[in-house]
């Protein structure tokens, strides 16, 4: 694992990664991977595995118990869509329709995301990511906006995000 400067033990920890600051409905939350898949100091690895439809359905999963549904079809460019849809099984799946907006390789992405959950609450917002070589591995940065109630964007600071950045961050390491 990359290091950060400050935690005490010198290896990033969970609460590290999660710095999350909230201001009227923005997101930002900070993960540092680990470089196993791309080189040291590779950006451009952290957003091939957030946008590759193979390496999302590697990373979705990496951390389950029980093999679960991942569905995921990307047209990687300019107005193109990313859907995804995955869960447990047929009848509890989460669906999210990312259009990408920007395209900054290997730097920057930009999407307006619709999603919808199992019970049917759908949700759009817009997500900034972006990707900087940092410490030997890679600092992806989210921001995310226009979430419905603070309830609603505090589960994806807390618990949505937090999930991701340690799936990606398996399968950066362990691949």
């Amino acid at each position: 694992m990359a290091s950060r400067p400050g935690s005490p033990s010198g290896r990033t920890t969970r609460d590290d990664r999660a710095q999350q600051h909230h201001d009227h409905g923005r997101l930002r939350g900070d993960v540092r991977s680990a470089p196993a898949a791309p080189p040291p100091g590779d950006a451009g690895g952290g957003l091939d595995a957030y946008t590759d439809a193979e390496k999302q359905k590697a990373w979705f999963s990496i951390l389950d118990e029980e093999p679960g549904i991942v569905e995921i079809d990307v047209d990687l460019r300019v107005g193109g869509t990313q859907t995804a849809v995955w869960g447990p099984d047929r009848d509890t799946l989460f669906r999210e329709v990312q259009t990408f907006v920007v395209i900054d390789r290997p730097h920057r992405l930009v999407t307006e995301s619709v999603g919808s959950d199992p019970s049917g609450m759908v949700m759009a917002t817009h997500i900034e990511v972006t990707f900087e070589a940092a410490d030997g591995g890679t600092l992806m940065t989210v921001v995310q906006t226009g979430f419905p109630t603070p309830e609603v964007r505090d589960f994806f600071s807390e618990m949505a995000w937090i999930g991701a950045f340690d799936r990606i961050e398996a399968y950066l390491t362990h691949g």
